[in-house]
């Protein structure tokens, strides 16, 4: 299922000669797996297969993955190709057509089968899970997560709908004590999801889910990608990175 979405999605790109949709896709692709891997573990009694743990877990990876989907199509709809598959576009020419399929389309679903691991084992596994206090801490710890990047998203965004705004750095709200909030919450999120599975049953070897994820945002396409021309573009934002902590929330530091 998710090749098929995975090729049919650069069919679209093709046509519409954007890259960028892949992005949007990155959050729904979650829910994709999670539903295919649940209903392969019982196709012939869906519903009635299911238990309280795995409708728990099954929700909140469909709301993660529903809601990183809607606010990233409200943001990239109708601003064209995001400046980094313009790059790409541009050193590949017009081989890019075909090598978007394995360097941009391939590649993300590569990662999103690898993160979601703890939630396949969990989901498609014929195994009777149970409720268990030990599922509380990675469930509230989730819960956490999701309210942290979901707050810090609409703060941001409701900063930057505003025109006073304009190149000012946004240092309020959630953004006070971290510089990426959204980064923070998803890092929290996924961290929980492992934790949660481990305690269901799934293998330790799975900490690839989370590993993966965490140097994403922190190495990768997350905060190490943001910040490396943002003070070239603002710099306002350097006295940012000086008082305020750069990933985990913390007290920020007195003016200068």
């Amino acid at each position: 299922m998710l090749c098929a979405c995975v090729v049919a999605l650069w069919v679209v790109s093709l046509a519409i000669t954007n890259v960028s949709i892949v992005d949007i896709f990155w959050g729904p692709a979650f829910a994709i797996v999670a539903w295919t891997a649940a209903w392969q573990r019982a196709p012939e009694a869906f519903v009635p297969a299911w238990s309280l743990p795995r409708c728990v877990l099954l929700g909140g990876i469909t709301v993660w993955a529903l809601r990183l989907g809607a606010y990233l199509a409200w943001r990239n709809v109708g601003h064209g190709e995001d400046s980094r598959y313009r790059t790409m576009r541009a050193r590949f020419g017009p081989s890019f057509r075909w090598t978007s399929l394995g360097i941009v389309f391939v590649l993300q679903g590569g990662l999103i089968f690898v993160i979601s691991l703890p939630v396949q084992f969990v989901l498609a596994r014929d195994h009777a899970l149970a409720w268990g206090g030990a599922l509380w801490i990675p469930s509230i710890g989730f819960a956490v997560g999701l309210a942290f990047e979901t707050i810090g998203d609409a703060q941001l965004a409701r900063f930057k709908s505003n025109p006073t705004n304009r190149g000012r750095v946004m240092d309020r709200g959630l953004w006070r004590y971290t510089r990426h909030p959204n980064y923070f919450g998803d890092f929290v999120v996924w961290w929980s999801v492992f934790a949660w599975c481990f305690v269901a049953g799934a293998p330790w070897w799975t900490v690839a889910s989370p590993l993966v994820m965490s140097t994403l945002l922190l190495r990768v396409s997350g905060v190490a990608l943001l910040e490396e021309t943002i003070v070239d573009r603002r710099p306002a934002y350097r006295d940012y990175i000086r008082r305020t902590s750069s990933f985990v929330p913390w007290l920020p530091k007195p003016p200068a």
